[in-house]
């Protein structure tokens, strides 16, 4: 606790509207939103590249995010720390109740299949009794299209296996190329969301997170036009802008050996 202490009085100090700092005295809830989103982000990174230090410190990063949103609730009234936390450990002896009641599970799917009902039961008269409500429309586009496929399946509505998502996916495919033979800007718009939506579901089918799987694509996109862009300079002695893209994608090939070898 003494630990917490000090970060909380760290906090308060910056805060400070005399000796604090002047970036952190003219922040809001609403203004610290997207560094929250960006410290999610690089420990998900941290994570994925298991980097133990980088971890250890993203953790720190993002608990400072939820220190400084306490700080500002005390200062508005609305909440302070201790409310923090005490909520959240009221929540989750709320909801296991298999583990701190009389409650039993029979495994993992059983016991998510518990959380959201007691979720839906904190709900109370909610008027919004669908199997899809209290998904945020706030979750990255691929998230939310993996939870709101997780509740669907959970009502029966989803395929036995991959094998009808593939399938569903060439349909897809070929409505997008219809969409793009018409020109029409709001049809491919609309076949190529269509698209995306599937493919989540693939990725889903495979019990893979489709933020995960592609943000791991995009490091390895990024790593491979970094190998072009060192093989334009050691061969050609030019910038890889001024290649043709016959010679580009002849050194993408190479920059895939490279990686594979």
């Amino acid at each position: 606790m003494a630990v917490i202490e000090r970060l909380l009085a760290i906090m308060a100090r910056l805060r400070d509207p005399e000796h604090g700092c002047p970036w952190d005295r003219q922040q809001t809830l609403a203004s610290i939103v997207p560094h929250t989103l960006e410290e999610a982000y690089e420990l998900a990174e941290a994570i994925e590249t298991n980097d133990a230090d980088a971890i250890r410190q993203e953790l720190g990063d993002l608990l400072f995010q939820v220190v400084f949103y306490a700080q500002l609730g005390r200062e508005l009234g609305l909440f302070d720390f201790d409310d923090v936390a005490a909520a959240i450990a009221d929540k989750m002896i709320r909801r296991h109740p298999h583990v701190f009641g009389d409650a039993r599970v029979a495994d993992a799917e059983d016991q998510s299949a518990q959380w959201e009902a007691i979720k839906a039961a904190e709900r109370g008269d909610d008027s919004d009794d669908s199997a899809l409500a209290g998904v945020s429309h706030a979750l990255p586009a691929l998230s939310r299209a993996h939870k709101l496929q997780q509740r669907a399946a959970r009502s029966g509505f989803d395929w036995p296996g991959h094998h009808g998502v593939l399938v569903k996916l060439e349909e897809e495919l070929d409505e997008v190329r219809e969409a793009l033979e018409t020109g029409e800007t709001a049809a491919i718009e609309e076949e190529l969301g269509d698209l995306l939506f599937v493919c989540v579901n693939l990725v889903r089918h495979a019990r893979l997170d489709a933020e995960a799987v592609l943000r791991r694509a995009n490091r390895k996109f990024e790593r491979r036009f970094r190998s072009m862009e060192r093989l334009a300079r050691e061969r050609h002695g030019r910038a890889l802008d001024t290649l043709d893209l016959a010679q580009q994608e002849a050194l993408w090939q190479q920059a895939k050996r490279e990686e594979k070898a």
